[in-house]
Formats: structure tokens, C-alpha cells, sequence
């Protein structure tokens, strides 16, 4: 954990070098699951280019490790892998959700037993994103987010609870911002979008969309009321938004750029479905069953691709016809081509 991990707020849960972190097991998780496959295949590319030539060295040039130096690392990466799945399912684990950090004096962060910070959702969400968490754990967990994070009275998604205020526990310059502000158990928007990403990844359409709705910045000034709680600007995206006693609801940081790219990746890729990799374009919805339809005009190049997705049935999520100009695609993905040209594009879910 050191000096503190995304929240960098918990400054003195591991600076003495002893304390962990779960929610940066997931993090580490995903990271090796996604890198392991990348050192695989440019393995590949060496074994199938016995002269080398035109394969650039692997990593770090000035590295005194040899490129085989660093592949031959690939079965020691994919046992960390295995043991820390196994890790963050038993010891990260406590009942209901996971523990979100151990301190360097053994106390705990995230668990059942605290005063303060009893969960805290960034590690719920991860264990979703990352796919690390256990197939009941995350469905167990993203419950318990739900019941003890989310706030529809005042439209926002909690960091942790309870904040840290009077309890014994040290973790930090977290604890100097009054109770319900900032990390300190406010909702900072980053971590409300990631549990809001974790929903759609368990297919919980009617759930995404109604948090989607509910963290937008509009919902907190449709009235003059809730304008004059919110406080902020009603059109970009706030780090954080206050939930303890009379500030519940204001507006903290507002124009925060980290958060509104996560806020536009979740509404396009995540509920919208656009999935765009290796020039390959593919419609992966998770939506609100009471959607009819609805249509994504998408530039690529000089080329545009006319998207209309329909739902019949009203389902969350799944396709059953991808159309490309009247012709059936059984791939259900296209490749995108920059030719000037428009493609018309029909989803039947």
C-alpha cells in the first residue's frame, strides 16, 4: 500500500512498509491477465523470426535482462495470478464484500467489524472489472455496494461508509476532510463510474442505466431547489459530491477531466455497447429493458457507419442480428473501413 493507492488519502494505512492493499490486488490482477497474453504473443513473433530481425527488444532497452530473460517470466507471472485470485478470495474476503486494505499496525480497512470505513466500493467494483472476484463473491458484493453505497435521495454513489471521523484508526490525510466530503466518503465520481462499469459487466442493464441517470450532473439542477443544493455547474462532471448531514448533494471539484472520460467510456462502450478493437467494430449492449431503440452515428475516417440498435424484446443485453447494409453478419462484427462511404448498420437484440 505505501503512502496510499488510488486514494491517496490513506497516506499512513502502509507507509511503514507492512500494510496492503486489496483493492490493488484487483488492480495488479487485471494488469497481469491483460500483459501476460501481450508477452505470449511477441514470444511467438521471436519463435517464428528465428534471425530476430524487425522484433524490437521487449521492454525497458536499457534493461541489462536479455528479451528471453524477460519472456522466461511468463510461468512465474501466471503463478501470482493464481495466487493472488486466491488471495483476495479468502483473506480479502469478509462475508458480505471485500476488505479494502490491511493497516501496517493489523488493523482493517473494509470489513464488517470497522466503526468507520466498514466497506468501501472500489474494492467491490474491481473485483468485477478485473474478473479476480469469485463468481458468487460478485454478485454478493456488488449487493452490498447497493445497499450500503448508493444514496438515491441525493443522487450520488458513496466512496466508503462510514466516513472516518472518531474512531482509532489512522489511515491518513483522509481523515482531516470533514465527514462525507471528498475520499472520505463523499462520492468521488471516479469510483461511483467504476461500480456503475461493474454492473454493466454482470449484465445488469435496468441498474447501470438508472445509476447512469442518477450521477449525471442535469438530474442535480432539474430544479431550482436541487440547483441551489448542487451548487456547481449542471454540464461537466464533478470529482466528488458531498453526502454527510446539511451538505448532502452539493458539488465539489467541478470540470474534472479524469472523471468525465470514465463517464464517456461507460456511456458509449459499456451501456451503448460501441466496442471498437483492432479496427474491428461490434455492438455489445447492456441497456435498460424498457429501451425500444436507439442510434449511434460513428465517423471513422472518411466513412460513416449509421448504427440503429432495436430491442423487441426488451432485453439488457445480448444480439441477435447484426445487419450491414441488408446483409446478415453471422460474426456480429464488422471491419472498419475508411473508403468515404456510408454504412448502415441494424442491431435486433
Amino acid at each position: 500500500m505505501g503512502s496510499g493507492d488510488w486514494n491517496d488519502g490513506m497516506s499512513t494505512v502502509g507507509n511503514k512498509g507492512k500494510g496492503e492493499s486489496v483493492w490493488l490486488g484487483f488492480f495488479l490482477y487485471d494488469i497481469l491477465n491483460k500483459f501476460i497474453p501481450i508477452m505470449e504473443e511477441y514470444q511467438k513473433k521471436l519463435q517464428n523470426d528465428e534471425t530476430n530481425v524487425g522484433v524490437a527488444a521487449f521492454g525497458d532497452p536499457h534493461s541489462e535482462e536479455t528479451t528471453q530473460e524477460k519472456l522466461s517470466k511468463i510461468p512465474k507471472y501466471k503463478q501470482i495470478l493464481e495466487k493472488l485470485k486466491k488471495s483476495l478470495n479468502t483473506e480479502g474476503w469478509d462475508g458480505r464484500w471485500y476488505k479494502r486494505a490491511f493497516m501496517d499496525d493489523g488493523n482493517i480497512l473494509g470489513s464488517l467489524q470497522n466503526e468507520e470505513c466498514r466497506i468501501d466500493g472500489i474494492s467491490q467494483s474491481w473485483a468485477i472489472i478485473s474478473n479476480a472476484g469469485d463468481n458468487d463473491k460478485k454478485y454478493i458484493s456488488i449487493e452490498s455496494l447497493e445497499n450500503h453505497l448508493v444514496d438515491k435521495e441525493n443522487g450520488l454513489i458513496k466512496l466508503l461508509d462510514p466516513p472516518f471521523e472518531k474512531s482509532k484508526l489512522e489511515p491518513g490525510y483522509i481523515k482531516s476532510y470533514l465527514p462525507g466530503t471528498r475520499e472520505n466518503g463523499g462520492q468521488y465520481t471516479h469510483g461511483a463510474i467504476w461500480a456503475i462499469i461493474a454492473e454493466t459487466m454482470l449484465g445488469f442493464g435496468d441498474k447501470a442505466v438508472e445509476l447512469f441517470r442518477m450521477i449525471n450532473p442535469i438530474e442535480h439542477s432539474k430544479t431550482r431547489e436541487s440547483a441551489q443544493k448542487y451548487k456547481v455547474e449542471p454540464y461537466v462532471i464533478v470529482a466528488d459530491i458531498y453526502s454527510h448531514e446539511n451538505l448532502s448533494g452539493r458539488g465539489g471539484w467541478s470540470w474534472y477531466t479524469g472523471s468525465s472520460s470514465w463517464m464517456i467510456k461507460l456511456g458509449i462502450e459499456y451501456i451503448l455497447g460501441l466496442k471498437i478493437e483492432k479496427g474491428i467494430l461490434s455492438i455489445k449492449p447492456c441497456i435498460s429493458s424498457e429501451w425500444k431503440e436507439y442510434s449511434i452515428s460513428y465517423k471513422y475516417g472518411n466513412s460513416i457507419y449509421n448504427i440503429k440498435v432495436e430491442n423487441p424484446n426488451n432485453k439488457n443485453t445480448g444480439v441477435e442480428s447484426f445487419i450491414l447494409n441488408g446483409q446478415e453478419i453471422e460474426e456480429k462484427q464488422v471491419k472498419l473501413i475508411d473508403d468515404g462511404r456510408v454504412y448502415d448498420i441494424k442491431i435486433i437484440m
